[in-house]
């Protein structure tokens, strides 16, 4: 059955999306703003990571001690995420629970307080993950790739939980200046999915919200993205890991091209799953020479990267990136079978079900539906947007968007180009 959720708007400008089930007593809860690492300021990447990690520690009514006994009390473990766009609260709460819990997470996204002590604390953590981020070669070769693809400091090459130097600096009033200028009823969707009703979901956001008043922010300006047009590759020698790790990628489309489909389901043929596709298949079961490979596409408000990854033994690096030049030549030359883009459809139309099985999961779907403007009967529509892709349509968005001769490439772990004994090294032929 199609999900048909009720969307209403409050009287602030906050988009509200409710779906009932009644399959258990229960309600997940997504609360959404367009505020994500994009909202940054300039040199200081990581702010908004630093945010998402201490704005539940305390509100100017409740302390961090008062709000994780009541999420403890009732069983309730809150998410807290930060994308590139999105910065969600989530969690899942007992029916009977949903207008205090709601009260809550509102407070919580209205009016932190951003206590020193608890800043202080979220920074050491954030500094140790930065830390562990910096020691790991398949952390280290994505961050780069996305850095080559995006350059210039634009907002999707930066790494999201910024730098030690950057942390570090971060004040509170530099968190609280971010808070009051990015987070406003007019970037947030709510979206409630459980045992509810419409009525009642949206007679407690109104109430919970209804005091939030604050004109819209200013909307982001991205720069343009523009796609490479010779090969790079970057070398990022860690003599002391045992494992080498490739990031291969291009940038594409944004998710409206309408060549999105055509493109979603060539990477399901490609390489999406790990064990799966043409990539595992040749890469990792007939020539057994990587641990994992796999493709993602992330097209975005912006084009977004095709990236390959590939974790292998240093003695079979440059036999890994010449099979991934051979895969996509081949691709972009022979393009899929009329097998590979019917197994491709009929898994992505079985995996809808699955993808919707749970409160939380429904929440998920709906938030990305907002986000992307997809329309409230998307879940409906999604079968048939898949089963009109045609074998030309597929193979022409291959060939758009992957050339070997285009191919932004990044090794980390212990390998060293022959002959070059620097730490890293960027191809002649291309530029940064």
């Amino acid at each position: 059955m199609p999900l048909n959720p009720v969307r209403t708007s409050l009287d602030n400008g906050a988009a509200l999306l409710v779906k009932q089930t009644t399959t258990t007593p229960a309600v997940a809860i997504s609360l959404s703003l367009r505020a994500g690492s994009i909202a940054d300021p300039a040199g200081l990447a990581g702010t908004t990571w630093l945010l998402s990690r201490v704005i539940d520690r305390g509100t100017t009514s409740r302390s961090a001690g008062d709000i994780a006994e009541e999420l403890d009390s009732r069983g309730i473990t809150l998410a807290v995420s930060v994308t590139r766009h999105p910065f969600t609260l989530g969690c899942t709460c007992l029916a009977e629970d949903f207008e205090p819990v709601l009260t809550l997470l509102g407070d919580i996204v209205m009016s932190p307080s951003l206590p020193e002590t608890e800043i202080a604390t979220r920074k050491g953590e954030v500094i140790t993950s930065i830390r562990q981020d910096d020691d790991s070669p398949a952390i280290r070769a994505t961050e780069t790739l996305m850095a080559l693809l995006y350059p210039g400091g634009h907002p999707y090459g930066r790494p999201t939980k910024g730098s030690i130097e950057v942390v570090e600096g971060l004040t509170r009033a530099q968190l609280l200046s971010l808070h009051a200028e990015r987070f406003a009823p007019s970037e947030l969707t709510a979206v409630i999915v459980g045992d509810v009703e419409p009525s009642r979901a949206k007679d407690v956001a109104t109430r919970v919200f209804v005091g939030w008043k604050k004109p819209a922010p200013p909307p982001f300006a991205l720069p343009a993205v523009t796609p490479a047009t010779r090969r790079q590759r970057v070398v990022i020698p860690m003599m002391n890991k045992s494992q080498a790790d490739i990031a291969y990628g291009f940038t594409t489309i944004t998710r409206q091209d309408p060549s999105y489909y055509a493109l979603w389901l060539m990477n399901v043929a490609f390489g999406q799953y790990a064990l799966g596709g043409r990539l595992g298949d040749s890469i990792r079961e007939r020539q057994g020479m990587a641990y994992s490979v796999s493709s993602a596409l992330d097209a975005n408000v912006i084009p977004g990267p095709l990236s390959i990854r590939a974790g292998v033994s240093p003695a079979n690096v440059d036999r890994a990136v010449a099979s991934i030049d051979e895969e996509v030549a081949r691709l972009v030359r022979d393009g899929l079978t009329a097998q590979e883009l019917d197994e491709s459809r009929r898994f992505l139309v079985g995996s809808i079900p699955r993808a919707l099985e749970t409160n939380a999961a429904i929440a998920n779907f709906l938030q990305t539906e907002a986000f992307h403007g997809l329309g409230l009967d998307y879940d409906a529509r999604l079968p048939g947007l898949l089963g009109a892709v045609t074998m030309d349509e597929v193979n022409a968005a291959a060939r758009r968007a992957m050339d070997p001769d285009r191919a932004t490439i990044v090794i980390a772990g212990p390998y060293q180009d022959a002959g070059v004994g620097s730490g890293v090294r960027t191809d002649a032929a291309a530029g940064p």
